[in-house]
C-alpha cells in the first residue's frame, strides 16, 4: 500500500466502510469500529488523518506503538488474522499512516465482540449490538446447541416419556442394523442420552415431540382428518381430531387411512397378499413430511 492509495480510500471522508483516526490515541475507539465493520460490511481503520479535514499527518511508529495495536487486537474474539500496513508520509519525516482492512461477517459465524462487548454499524456510526441480534446470531452459528429441538423440554420430566414408545423404536433401530441389540436392554436415562434426547439430564423438545404423553406444552401437538364427498370441501363424510406425540398422530393418520381406503388380498399359496388402495409406505410419508403451517390436514 502507498500514500497513494491512502488518498484514494479517504478521498470520500468517513463512511459505513471507512472510519479515520488522528492518532493511537484514539485506538479504543478505532477498536469498537474493528468490531462493528467485523460484525457488518467489513471496513478500513485508518490512522493518522484528521477526519474533516482529511490532512494526512501520520505519526511516529515504534516498537511500543506496534505492541499495543497488537494488544488492542487481542481483546477482538474470535481471533482476527489482521494485516497492519504502515505507509510513509512523503512530507513528514518519520511519520506513518497505520491502516487495517476489517473483513465483512459472514452469516452462520459466531459474532466478534471486542472486550467481551459486541459492536455493528448503523450507517456510519458503531453502536452496541442489541441482544437479539446478538444472540439470534450466536444460534445461527452453533445450531446443534440452539436448535428448537435441543432446548430442554417445558415442563417435562423423564417421567412424562411413553417408555414403551422409546423402547418400540430402539428395537426398530435395531432390526435395521442402526442400533446396537445392547440398547435394548440399557437403562431408560441412559438410552434417551445416546439418543440425544436429553437436556442437562431434562427432556428436549426432540424427545417430547416424540415420545412425550405431556402434550399440554404444545399446541402443535394436533391432527385433524376428514373425507370429502366429491372433489371440492363443501360435504364431510367424515372428520376427527386427534392429539399426542409424533407416534401418537402417526398411528392416528395410518388408522384414518385404513378406515377409508380400500384393501384387496389374494392367496398366493398358503400366503395371503394385502394390498390398500394407496401403498402405506406412501402414505406414511405423507404425514411424517413437513409441511409450512403447524396443523397437518388429511
Amino acid at each position: 500500500m502507498t500514500i497513494d492509495d491512502i488518498k484514494q480510500l479517504i478521498s470520500k471522508d468517513e463512511h459505513r466502510q471507512l472510519e479515520l483516526k488522528k492518532t493511537t490515541g484514539e485506538l479504543k475507539d478505532g477498536m469498537h469500529t474493528a468490531c462493528a465493520f467485523l460484525n457488518t460490511d467489513g471496513g478500513w481503520l485508518i490512522i493518522g488523518i484528521a477526519p474533516g479535514s482529511l490532512k494526512i499527518l501520520g505519526q511516529e511508529v515504534t516498537d511500543n506503538t506496534q505492541r499495543e495495536i497488537a494488544q488492542y487486537l487481542t481483546k477482538i474474539e474470535p481471533s482476527v488474522d489482521v494485516k497492519v500496513e504502515y505507509v510513509d508520509v512523503p512530507d513528514r519525516l518519520g511519520c506513518q499512516v497505520i491502516a487495517m482492512y476489517f473483513d465483512a461477517f459472514v452469516w452462520g459465524h459466531q459474532p466478534y465482540t471486542y472486550d467481551s462487548r459486541p459492536y455493528y454499524k448503523v450507517e456510519s456510526t458503531s453502536k452496541l449490538m442489541p441482544r437479539e441480534m446478538f444472540e439470534e446470531r450466536i444460534r445461527a452459528s452453533k445450531p446443534q446447541y440452539y436448535a428448537w429441538e435441543c432446548q430442554k423440554a417445558d415442563r417435562v420430566t423423564t417421567g412424562d416419556l411413553n417408555e414403551e414408545r422409546v423402547r418400540g423404536a430402539i428395537r426398530l433401530g435395531v432390526e435395521r442394523g442402526r442400533m446396537m441389540a445392547s440398547a435394548i436392554t440399557e437403562p431408560f436415562e441412559k438410552v434417551l442420552d445416546k439418543l440425544q434426547l436429553l437436556n442437562g439430564g431434562v427432556p428436549n423438545n426432540a424427545a417430547a415431540t416424540l415420545f412425550s404423553t405431556n402434550i399440554y406444552e404444545y399446541p402443535q401437538f394436533r391432527l385433524r382428518m376428514a373425507r370429502f364427498r366429491g372433489t371440492n370441501k363443501n360435504e364431510f363424510i367424515d372428520n376427527q381430531r386427534a392429539e399426542g406425540n409424533f407416534f401418537d398422530l402417526l398411528d392416528a393418520g395410518m388408522a384414518f387411512f385404513f378406515k377409508h381406503l380400500s384393501l384387496s388380498g389374494k392367496i398366493v399359496g398358503f400366503v395371503r397378499e394385502e394390498h390398500l388402495e394407496i401403498p402405506a409406505e406412501a402414505l406414511r410419508e405423507t404425514l411424517v413430511s413437513p409441511l409450512p403451517s403447524p396443523i397437518r390436514k388429511i
